[in-house]
Order: C-alpha cells, then structure tokens, then sequence
C-alpha cells in the first residue's frame, strides 16, 4: 500500500531546515532540484495497491537511495548506514530536518528493484541520461574496465615441468604406448625435496629438483616423439618444447599450457604487481 504524502507547508520556526543549513553549491543539492520525481510516482504507483496491507516505504526515498547506491559505488547495507549519517543525502530525498536514524531496511532495496523490475530501472537511467544533458549524448565514451584473469595459477617453471610429465604420461596411456620408466617415485622423492625451499638449508636441494624434474619432461617429451606416428600430438609436443627451452628472462613466455596466449601484464601495485590475462581476445 502505498504511504500517505506529507504536510511539507508548515516548517518549524524554532529548528531551521535541511535546505537553510546546507550549501547550494553542493553537487547532491543542485542534482536533487533537477530530478523529476514526480515521473517516478506516477509510473511506479501502479505496483503497489491503494487500501491493502502496511504502508510502504516512499517511492521518492527508494528511488533517492538507488541513484546514491550507484552514484557513490555503494552496497545496499552502506547506503543505508550513511544515509543516517549524512544531511545532503537526506536533503536529496526531500527531507526537511535531520533524522540520526536508518531510513528502511537494507533488505527493502531489493524488493523495490524486483517490484519496478527491468522497466524501472531502465526508467531511472532514462532520467540521469536527461539530466546529465549534453555530457548523456556523447558519441564517444572513456570506459574503464576490470577485465577478468585468466584461470591459471600463478607460474613457475617447476609447475609447468610437472604438468608436462602428466601430460606426456596421459598421452602414452591413451596411445597404450610402453614408457621407458614412469618416475611415479622418483617424482614423490623430488616433491619432498621441494618443499621448504626459502630455508637456507634447503635452497641446494631444491634447486636440484627442480632440474633433475626439467630433465624427466624432456626425456619423456623425446620418447614420446620416437615412438608416435609422426605428426600425431605434434601440436602438444612442439609446446612442451619450447617451455622446457624457454628461460627466465625471455619474451613471449608460455605460462599455461591449457592458456598458451596468456600474457603476463604488469599492474604496477604493490599488493599485486603482476596479472596473466589477455588485453585483447587472441587472433
């Protein structure tokens, strides 16, 4: 049902109003005069029944709460909190006086966004794009976006040795080829050592490993190509070549043998310097 409108003719004449006390110059107050918010009653009055079941929530303040939501890049739960806590946010939803005190449920937004559906909010971008005028007609647009990364891990020469092991190993067991030796312990033993490798003590043996682990991909990558018919998985073993011949500081790196266009892009953050993606979808 919808809420009876309010008496906003009589003021107060000992407690001055929102609008007295705040600047005129401030984006939120000049936006909230240019809003036609009477278009919004009239086209979402119809979602709600006139005499049936509690009072709704104005449609104004809901309305005024998804247009800060988004144009302070706000949760539901934040935009409500500080709705409590800021005047111009509630001078924007016609509020004549200062409320300390949440002006709905977090939850409610959602059901107003399921109750206007796609249509509202379509109506509600219509408006910002009217308001916004000539900068809403633009031609071209600047864009900026976060693109997600690619679903590999984080690369390493040793991990990318291992996977060839399976792959090759995979590749003789569909081909019910006979391997010289499948190093199911030797590789268990070469783990072990591995682990722990920032240790001092631990530095040499890992370092080992990890070369004694780069040798068993190209013995098995060799083998595989003696015993293949020529040109099958040629694709596959002319992969695993150039990563087990690729060094630390080459270009054009493989780091994903299932990704093989994956590049690594520079960030230049600190929390994460690097990220292994595409800037561009591949040719």
């Amino acid at each position: 049902m919808l809420s009876k409108p309010e008496n906003t003719t009589q003021l107060s004449f000992l407690q001055p109003g929102l609008s007295e006390q705040l600047s005129l110059k401030h984006p939120l107050y000049i936006l909230a005069g240019k809003i036609n918010w009477q278009l919004f009653k009239d086209s979402f009055k119809k979602h709600y029944r006139e005499d049936f079941g509690r009072p709704a929530k104005p449609i104004r303040l809901m309305v005024a709460l998804l247009i800060l939501k988004h144009v302070r890049n706000l949760s539901d739960e934040s935009v409500v909190e500080q709705w409590s806590e800021n005047a111009y946010y509630q001078y924007f939803n016609s509020e004549r006086y200062f409320t300390p005190a949440p002006p709905c449920e977090a939850s409610e937004l959602v059901h107003f966004r399921h109750r206007i559906g796609e249509e509202g909010i379509e109506l509600i971008l219509m408006e910002s794009i009217r308001v916004n005028g000539k900068d809403g007609k633009e031609d071209k647009g600047s864009v900026d976006t976060t693109v997600q990364e690619k679903n590999i891990t984080y690369p390493t020469d040793s991990k990318l040795h291992r996977k060839i092991i399976t792959k090759c190993i995979a590749i003789a067991e569909k081909e019910n080829l006979e391997l010289r030796q499948s190093y199911t312990f030797v590789l268990k033993k070469l783990g072990i050592q591995q682990r722990f490798r920032n240790h001092p003590k631990n530095k040499k043996k890992a370092y080992r490993a990890d070369r004694k682990i780069k040798t068993i991909a190209g013995r098995l990558v060799r083998e595989l190509e003696r015993k293949l018919v020529a040109g099958r998985y040629a694709l596959d073993l002319d992969l695993f070549k150039k990563v087990l011949a690729q060094k630390k500081q080459d270009s054009n790196k493989i780091y994903s043998l299932h990704e093989p266009e994956v590049q690594c892009i520079s960030k230049g953050k600190e929390h994460k310097k690097y990220e292994f993606g595409l800037k561009y979808p591949s040719p």
